[in-house]
Order: structure tokens, then sequence, then C-alpha cells
């Protein structure tokens, strides 16, 4: 019995100590160090190429990121690179949501930050599982005033909100991206506009009339000739409201894709930045009279005796009532970016559901549905617009190696070209569909790119997409064609029969009429282009002064709407570089008379 209780009291004592010794290892592990001290890089896959940056940490903590070499798309990258190093600081982790409308962007920073935390000897896993933290919305309900409300802050909210000042209005602006820019931001830009001055410079033969008659007949004559009327002959005079504010444009017009003429203007600032620095310069140098509040998204229009009179919106700080005195104007663009809303009113297409899109992460129609709740009618919203010119990576239109509609061909995966590449958007994207896997290759030469440093439409140099991988360069057409993987005899017959019309003129076996250089001049280049979902034609209806309609086709007094939000300007098929012009013209005259509004 006594060997017994010696037995168990030497049992006690060794757990005992086991268990001394397994508290003071786990104190030990949780006092360890996090980090190993010092300065670490890391690199990211972004957009246009690689994100470098550098992280500094202590023992403890991380103290300071820098973001040291990058490519990212100026303004829409801005918000990623500056912002998210200051929330992983905050948060002391990575669980770091993204910046909408720069995703690629942000993953690369994240992407970066955690390779060099992990050489710093970093738990990654347990470091995503760290997040900023934030105070709940508060539950007050905050009221705002002012002449007129805009609802969006793209290309045409920002139009409409300036022209609403400069006609005397207080403007407020909402956003409920964390940047305003919209589409425009990351478009190309291409802006059509009759511009005799330029195009005469270019032996360009051009009229008002050939513009109207273009869209017209390019949208099947469905569009309201009105409205139409009221596009192309204030599409010049715009583009001098916009100089008149300091924006530039470059001297030489191009044809853009499916624009059916060369009278497509480019900004001397790459992408959209042009048209938003504008328009936020004039809004920061009156801004005691203009206000324009991000990460707020409007839900709901405020009626009063029949009359919109302002707009119900949340924000990170709680709900928020903006009351207009004279006028609401939407300007919240398409619903390209929305799934499910384009595979509801889709008839005119294959499936959409697995298509991506050129659109921002805010396209989703959310202008649609409040003037709808309110009884807007909405028109053409089957009509949607698809490119032959996606990125099959992202659908963008970033990487497109085009400088214009003359000087490139289009060919399949065995080399043969299959369209008129200076057709209407929707005839090239049903000709790209009958290929195989819908794919294709843009070729072109020397002549759109004379040096490596040459730019494309999207701020991005030839050189700079040959070592991302994202275009194929080569001195002869046989080694490009070797490169992308298609027949080189098909190709060299294909840029011969190209080359042959254009010394003649005469038109070629798909209808093409439009040449100006041979491909014949070495080096020659390659890029990979996808269908992609790219502009809602249809939408709410207006009349020629951008007031809303109602189901009976009368106006809804103090609601305004302009851009790509509206449907009834391009019928089935908007002109390549009618956009710009559209949401430039009518957000200018939704703003203007909004300003005016005494209903």
């Amino acid at each position: 019995m006594k060997s017994f209780k010696r037995l168990l009291s030497l049992l006690l004592v060794i757990s005992m100590v086991l268990s001394l010794a397994g508290c003071k290892k786990a104190t030990e592990t949780n006092n360890s160090t996090l980090f190993k001290p010092g300065k670490y890089i890391g690199e990211g896959k972004g957009i246009n190429g690689t994100v470098k940056v550098e992280v500094t940490v202590t023992e403890d903590e991380i103290t300071d990121i820098k973001v040291l070499e990058h490519n990212e798309t100026p303004g829409v990258s801005d918000l990623a690179i500056n912002d998210l190093p200051l929330q992983i600081i905050e948060a002391q982790g990575l669980g770091i949501d993204t910046v909408a409308g720069a995703t690629m962007s942000s993953n690369a920073i994240l992407e970066a930050v955690g390779q060099a935390l992990e050489k710093a000897g970093a738990n990654i896993e347990a470091l995503k599982e760290k997040t900023a933290g934030k105070d709940s919305p508060s539950a007050t309900v905050t009221e705002k005033q002012a002449d007129v409300v805009v609802i969006g802050g793209g290309g045409a909210g920002l139009a409409a909100a300036v022209s609403a000042h400069q006609n005397g209005a207080s403007v407020i602006v909402l956003e409920k991206m964390p940047r305003v820019g919209g589409n425009t931001m990351i478009s190309g830009a291409s802006y059509n506009a009759v511009d005799p001055k330029r195009q005469e410079a270019q032996g360009i033969e051009d009229s008002v009339d050939k513009h109207f008659q273009q869209t017209y007949e390019g949208g099947d004559k469905l569009g309201n000739p009105e409205l139409i009327r009221i596009l192309v002959d204030n599409a010049y005079p715009t583009i001098e409201w916009l100089e008149s504010m300091g924006m530039e444009f470059k001297d030489t017009l191009h044809t853009v894709l499916g624009g059916l003429w060369p009278r497509a203007h480019a900004p001397v600032e790459p992408l959209g930045t042009g048209f938003i620095n504008t328009y936020m310069n004039y809004i920061k140098e009156n801004n005691t009279e203009m206000e324009v509040l991000v990460n707020t998204e409007a839900t709901e229009l405020i009626m009063e005796n029949n009359k919109v009179i302002g707009v119900k919106a949340k924000s990170p700080d709680g709900e928020l009532i903006l009351k207009s005195n004279n006028g609401v104007i939407i300007a919240t663009g398409g619903f390209a970016g929305n799934v499910e809303m384009r595979d509801e009113y889709n008839k005119n297409w294959p499936s959409l559901t697995n298509l991506k899109t050129t659109n921002h992460p805010g396209a989703t129609g959310d202008g649609l549905a409040m003037a709808k709740a309110i009884g807007a009618n909405l028109i053409d919203m089957e009509q949607i617009q698809l490119l032959p010119m996606g990125d099959p990576n992202t659908g963008s239109l970033s990487g497109n190696i085009e400088q214009g509609v003359e000087n490139r061909i289009f060919v399949n995966k065995s080399g043969n070209r299959f369209v008129d590449e200076g057709a209407r958007r929707d005839v090239m994207t049903k000709a790209l569909f009958e290929q195989e896997n819908s794919f294709m290759w843009v070729i072109l030469d020397s002549h759109s790119y004379p040096t490596g440093d040459v730019r494309n439409h999207f701020n991005e140099s030839i050189d700079e997409l040959v070592t991302e991988g994202r275009a194929y360069k080569a001195d002869t057409l046989e080694d490009l064609a070797k490169q992308i993987g298609i027949n080189p005899e098909n190709l060299v017959e294909a840029v011969n029969k190209f080359n042959s019309c254009v010394e003649t003129g005469k038109t070629d076996e798909f209808g093409r009429t439009l040449y100006q250089f041979k491909i014949d001049t070495a080096p020659f280049y390659a890029g990979a282009r996808v269908p992609t979902v790219h502009h809602t034609m249809g939408g709410i209806q207006i009349n020629t002064s951008a007031q809303v309609l109602d189901n009976n086709g009368k106006v809804i007094p103090g609601l305004y709407a302009a851009g790509e939000v509206t449907g009834g300007i391009h019928g089935t098929n908007r002109l390549g570089g009618n956009a710009l012009a559209d949401i430039s013209v009518f957000g200018k005259i939704a703003g203007e008379n909004a300003a005016k509004n005494n209903q």
C-alpha cells in the first residue's frame, strides 16, 4: 500500500513538472517575436506588370510599406497604391478588402507585402485573419441640401455637375465607389466629333450629316433621331467646352474600332484621365458650392407631390438624405457588370453568363432600378453591345495593341482573316463567335509602333506588352506565326491579300474599305483578343432636354438622366467613339437644365 502511495506521489510530481514545463513553453511561444526586424522586398503581379514593395518591420510590428515600382494605370490604381499599405499597417495584417475598381492592383500589393513578410519569418495565414477595424455605421441620419444632386461620379455625372454649377447651381455628387471616374477613367477615351480644322489637315472629308447618318443607320434606325441630332450637333461644341476648362486633345484624329469613320479625338492625357481631371480641377476650384461624396451609394429617389426632390443614400458613416432644390440627375452608367441583369434582358446573343466585361465593378444598373421604381420608362434594354477586343484573362480593353482601324487585321487560330475589320462592332463580334474558341489575333507592324516606347490607347508601350507576354514581336511574319502557334503560310497569304487591297484601294472579299498602310515593315506584332461585354444601349428614356419620361411618355418633374444609364440614342449598336461624346453632350445638357428647373 505504501509503495502504491509513493508511486502515486511520484506520478503527481512528474505530472506537475511536465505541466509547468508546458506552461513555460506556451508562454515562450506566445511571447515569441512576430518578425525578424529589418526591411524586406516583395513582388506581386499587377494588371500591367510587377508591383514591388519594401516592408519595414520590428520584432512585433509592421512599421512602414513603400510601393517602390509599378506600372499600374494612373487614376485607376491610385487608391490601391496609396491606401492599401496604410490599411495593412493599421490592421497589422493582410485581411484587407481589395479596392473596388482596382482589384488586380490591390491583389498585387497584398501579394507583394505577403511575400516580403514571409521573408521576415511571419505566419502569413495568421496575418490574413487580421483585418482593419471599422467603427459601426452611425444610426443617425444626416441631411444635406443642394440645388442639384447628381448620382454617379463618372464622365456623365461630373459633366452634369460642372454644367449645373456653371448655370448657377450648388451641387452634390454621390459616387458609390471609392473614387470618381467610372468607365470613363478606364476607357480608351476616343471621342467622335466632326472637326473641320483637324480633319482637313489630315485630308479627311466629313460632315455632321454623315455622323448622324452613320449613327442612325449603325443602330439599325432604332435610335431616336431627335436625340441623335442633339448628339452630333453638339459633339464638337462640347469639345470646345472641355478645352475651355483646360482639357487638351491631340491634333491627329483616328478611326476607333467600330467607329466607321476617322473622327475620333484622343485626349493628351492617358485613358479617360483627361476628362475626369478636367472636371475635378473645376470642382476643387469651386468646392464651396460643389461637394463630391465617394463611398456613398444612392438607394432611393425621394418623391413629393409626384416630383423628385431628393435622394436617400448610405455611406460608411450612416444614412444620408440629400434634398435637391431644383433637380436630381441620374448618371450611374449601364449594367454590363451585372451578370444577372444582362442575362435577364439579353435576347440577341448566346449566353452572357460566363463572359467577362470591359466595365468597372460599379456598372451594375443601380440607377435603372431606382428610376424604374418610381415609374420611369426603360427602353431598348435587350440591346447589349459586345466587343471582339477583350483581354482573354480579364475581359478588359487593356493590352489591345491596335492604334487605328486602318492598319491592322484580325486572324483566327488558323491564321486566316474572317471579317471586315472596319465593320460594326456587332458584326465583328458575331463573326468572332464563329471562330475556334471565339479567339483571334490582331496583326500589325511598325507603322503602328515606329519605336518600342510608343503607347497604345491604354497607356501601355508595345515593349511593355511584349515583355509581359501580352503581345508578341518578330522580324518576319513566319516567325510571328510560329510564336503564336498559327499556320505561317496562311498568315503570310492573309497579309499579302490585305496589302494588295491597300495598293489598289479596292474593297476586299470581306467588304473592307478602310486602309492606310501596308503591313510590310518589321517588326511585326500580334495580340490575342476574345469577345467581351462592353456597353448597354438600353436604359432610362429621356427627351432632348435630358428629362426622364415615365411609362406614359410624360416628364417626371425634377428628374434628369445622362450617359449610359439612358436608352434610345444608339439603337441596336453604338458606334465606337460615340460614348464619350454621348456622356459629355448629354451630361452638359442635363446639368444646365437641372440647374434651371423651376418645376
